[in-house]
C-alpha cells in the first residue's frame, strides 16, 4: 500500500481528509521572490504561506510563538507524521509541571492536532492543534499552530526537505 493512501486513510479516520476546504485559506498575490514550494512564516501577520511560484501563494492563518519565544530565520521540514504523540519540551514542561511526559497520538489534549511537520535545527514543528481559537494569536512556545485541516493540506502539498523561513 502507498505512502499516500495510507496517509489519507489514517486523515480519514479523524474525519479530514473529506473535509471541504477552510474557509480562511486563500489564493493570494506573493510578489517576494520566494521559491515556489517554499513556505514563509509572517509572524506579525500570523499567516503562512506556501508559495506558488506565478506570483501567488496559499496563506493560510496561524498562531505563532508567544513574544520571547518567536525565532526567525530558515529550517527545513525534517519529518511529517500523522496524529503524532507529543512530549513536551523542557522549557514547556518546566512552566507547566503538571504535564505528563508524553501524551498519545490522536488523545484530546494533545496539542499537535492532526498532523506535524517537523523542523530542522531544533524542537520547533508546524502542526495541528487542539485548541482552534488559539489560531491568530501569539500563543506557542515557537511552533506554528494551523487548524488540523489546514496542516492536513498543507501536509499533502509539501515534502521532507521543504525550505521554511519566519520573518518578522
Amino acid at each position: 500500500m502507498s505512502r499516500q493512501i495510507r496517509v489519507l486513510g489514517a486523515l480519514a479516520g479523524l474525519g479530514l481528509a473529506t473535509m471541504g476546504a477552510a474557509q480562511a485559506r486563500e489564493v493570494v498575490h506573493f510578489p517576494y521572490g520566494a521559491a515556489a514550494g517554499s513556505v514563509v512564516v509572517s509572524v506579525s501577520e500570523r499567516r503562512l504561506y506556501l508559495v506558488n511560484g506565478d506570483g501567488t501563494a496559499i496563506r493560510y492563518p496561524v498562531a505563532v510563538g508567544k513574544p520571547g519565544k518567536q525565532w526567525f530565520g530558515t529550517a527545513a521540514i525534517d519529518g511529517k507524521y500523522v496524529r503524532p504523540a507529543w512530549s513536551p519540551p523542557w522549557e514547556v514542561k518546566r512552566d507547566n509541571p503538571r504535564l505528563p511526559n508524553l501524551i498519545a497520538g490522536g488523545a484530546p489534549g494533545n496539542p499537535m492536532g492532526a498532523a506535524a511537520l517537523t523542523l530542522s535545527g531544533g524542537q520547533y514543528a508546524i502542526h495541528g492543534t487542539n485548541r482552534p481559537s488559539s489560531i491568530g494569536t501569539w500563543a506557542s512556545y515557537g511552533c506554528i499552530r494551523m487548524y488540523n485541516q489546514d496542516v492536513v493540506d498543507l501536509y499533502e502539498r509539501v515534502d521532507v526537505g521543504t525550505p521554511v523561513t519566519l520573518v518578522r
